[in-house]
């Protein structure tokens, strides 16, 4: 709804439903929006956060974001090229930090006991934002236990680019454990 009323004042109220059909064109639509999508991707307690990403991405794109820290263009082309194949091995929440700094955005809080998404990004908002996507739950088909199993989330996926959605993801060993029974 915040998104509608910027827009409304910026004289563009058609811009989130043309970014709705760039999502549409990227296989990132569905009958019940982003999270049916992502139901294919992300255990079910991790959309939230997703979803918060990819709307920040639009927010970025439109100048609106104020992140907590940019990357400069070294930080940025360093954490690009690097990111996937640093991305096949098993992760944590302080691995991702550790390796990359302080991200720019958090969604999900700090508190370790629960998911969350940590997005990095340039101040040119021409630039992929680069998402990682964190989860703290319990196994497919188990209840979820309290606390949590493990200590800190776990690396499922990271996310960017700009090519068809699915092909963004690049998921962790323990993100390809944990996608969803198709």
């Amino acid at each position: 709804m915040l998104m509608d009323h910027l827009l409304f004042v910026e004289c563009q109220p058609e811009a989130l439903g043309d970014q709705r059909r760039v999502w549409n064109d990227r296989g990132a639509g569905s009958a019940t929006g982003l999270a049916g999508m992502l139901r294919d991707l992300i255990p079910d307690r991790c959309h939230e956060y997703v979803i918060a990403s990819v709307y920040a991405e639009f927010a970025h794109h439109r100048g609106w974001l104020k992140p907590d820290r940019v990357l400069d263009s070294e930080e940025y082309a360093v954490l690009q090229g690097s990111v996937r194949q640093w991305a096949a091995e098993d992760r944590v929440w302080s691995d991702v930090v550790d390796e990359f700094g302080a991200p720019s955005m958090l969604f999900g809080g700090g508190n370790p006991h629960y998911g969350k998404t940590l997005c990095y990004l340039t101040e040119n908002p021409g630039e992929p934002m680069v998402s990682f996507d964190l989860w703290n739950g319990s196994a497919p088909g188990t209840e979820q236990s309290w606390p949590p199993e493990h200590e800190e989330p776990l690396l499922l996926a990271v996310r960017f680019g700009t090519g068809p959605f699915r092909q963004t993801f690049t998921f962790t060993p323990e993100g390809r454990r944990q996608l969803p029974a198709e």
